[in-house]
């Protein structure tokens, strides 16, 4: 059987950005994949309000609000059997967060979970994994708008975590507002000692990036698909962006507004952590939370995807989409 045997949505809503994939899960000869039907993003931007005041403003949850009710209405066009909506750092640091979950739930009936850095780590994994070769060192950078994440595995394994509140809004406010001293700077030295610690620790050889401004500068740099970034080519294009002005980077460069003002803050994060573990090569795959949360939702429902539990032996799914392929 090839047709959908059902469809799955996940539901990221970051410190940048709201975005909503819904998949289909499809089942042909010995294996089961998830191909993507539907992809929306909106640049909701609720780090902006949290990492300045605390607190998201009446205004944007307003908006935040009907936005999930669009995402709910395209669900049911698509008959989603089940979904999962899961929020990071702009939403776990908002005061009002607890008050914004309990009004969805009440209106909308759609939970939300708020989830720590380790959970955000621990979705991503278990897509991350597939990409990984045995007997092989890795350091994986997941870059947000709040917070980054840093993981290290071996032989398909991971051996250490930790997650820092240091994203692209969160720093690029810092550096407009002036905040560079003790609370950036502190930050700032405590992940270069992770990394260095840990790099050295478990002898990691290659990286990892995952997140909306590395897949960015990867079609940037335009290396061969599937193919490694370096270093000194990521290096180089940050340096051409930060001497842009915005509007060169909007219609010169071609990035969306909301991209263009924190791809250099972000970029200059993954590449700090290659200089700190002397790692000269990043893989970039197309995969981020969403993918993993997808994941998550096919392990938990394969009963009602299997019944017959036949083919059970396939656990997990490959979903790991490729560059070219990616986009179904």
């Amino acid at each position: 059987m090839n047709y959908p045997l059902l469809k799955l949505a996940a539901i990221d809503i970051g410190s940048n950005a709201v975005r909503c994939q819904i998949s289909a899960v499809l089942h042909y000869g010995d294996r089961y994949r998830l191909k993507r039907v539907e992809y929306v993003r909106y640049p909701l931007r609720l780090g902006e309000d949290v990492f300045a005041t605390g607190r998201i403003s009446p205004a944007r949850e307003d908006k935040f609000v009907k936005f999930l009710h669009a995402l709910k209405l395209l669900m049911e066009v698509h008959d989603v059997a089940h979904y999962l909506v899961c929020a990071t750092s702009a939403m776990r640091t908002a005061a009002n967060a607890p008050e914004i979950v309990a009004r969805v739930q009440k209106e909308l009936n759609m939970p939300i979970q708020v989830i720590d850095g380790q959970a955000e780590a621990a979705y991503i994994n278990r897509v991350i994994e597939h990409l990984l070769e045995d007997n092989k060192h890795y350091l994986h950078i997941d870059v947000g708008g709040g917070s980054t994440e840093f993981n290290i595995y071996h032989d398909r394994r991971k051996v250490a975590s930790q997650s820092f509140e240091v994203g692209s809004i969160r720093r690029m406010q810092q550096e407009e507002s002036g905040v560079s001293s003790d609370a950036l700077n502190g930050t700032w030295q405590r992940m270069e000692d992770w990394v260095k610690e840990n790099g050295r620790k478990y002898h990691v050889t290659r990286a990892i990036g995952t997140g909306g401004n590395i897949n960015k500068l990867y079609s940037l740099a335009q290396p061969s698909l599937d193919k490694p970034v370096t270093r000194r080519r990521i290096a180089t294009i940050l340096n051409n962006l930060s001497k842009m002005t915005m509007d060169e980077r909007v219609n010169v460069a071609m990035l969306n507004p909301d991209r263009a003002d924190v791809i250099v803050p972000a970029g200059q994060i993954y590449l700090s952590a290659m200089e700190w573990s002397n790692i000269t090569q990043m893989i970039v795959p197309d995969i981020g939370l969403k993918d993993g949360m997808l994941q998550t939702l096919f392990e938990q429902h394969f009963d009602e995807i299997d019944p017959l539990n036949q083919h059970a032996d396939h656990l997990p799914l490959a979903t790991v989409p490729s560059r070219t392929n990616g986009m179904e």
